[in-house]
């Protein structure tokens, strides 16, 4: 059962909400809408700062390592991702392919973000390790870690996820915006 992560849904103060005209592998513009999210570790050691959408898609992933860590997680573009502090503190584990590189506070051991083998141009961001007051909704998803290659196969467009968005300009909306 994934954790509930009502506590970090919340109203998102209008000022904070902006939206991006993007232009994504096709050329053509969409509207994405991004928030700055901060989070970090548990002692505070560590601190980061991402740009995403106010509604998290995260994913439940069932591999060997994140059913030890219950890792939830959702995935960002590098250059949507901005490590503030704790660069020096952090620790790094591998396993396996070595493609996936699993960090961690040295001082508090908590995992905020990582590099996940499905995406290792990206990161993955723990939503219960963000900062309360920009998160709109949160939507699970089953990823079977356990059969990795034929879930990959299965769901090609998991590797876009990471892919860069390049942004054409940028609007700050007057307000929240609900589906």
């Amino acid at each position: 059962e994934p954790p509930d992560y009502q506590r970090h849904v919340q109203a998102i103060e209008p000022s904070l909400l902006q939206t991006h005209t993007a232009e994504i592998e096709t050329n053509s513009p969409i509207l994405v809408e991004r928030v700055k999210h901060t989070g970090g570790c548990h002692c505070g050691a560590v601190r980061f700062e991402v740009w995403n959408s106010p509604d998290l898609l995260v994913f439940d992933c069932d591999c060997s390592i994140c059913t030890k860590k219950q890792n939830h997680h959702f995935i960002v573009p590098e250059n949507q991702f901005n490590l503030l502090q704790g660069l020096e503190i952090i620790n790094t584990y591998t396993f396996n392919t070595h493609i996936g590189k699993h960090t961690f506070c040295s001082t508090c051991g908590v995992q905020s973000f990582f590099t996940p083998r499905s995406n290792p141009d990206g990161y993955g961001i723990a939503p219960h390790c963000l900062d309360p007051g920009t998160v709109r909704s949160v939507t699970v998803e089953k990823f079977c870690g356990q059969k990795y290659e034929e879930t990959m196969k299965n769901h090609p467009n998991i590797r876009d996820l990471s892919k860069p968005v390049a942004e054409t300009h940028t609007v700050e909306v007057g307000s929240l915006h609900t589906p």
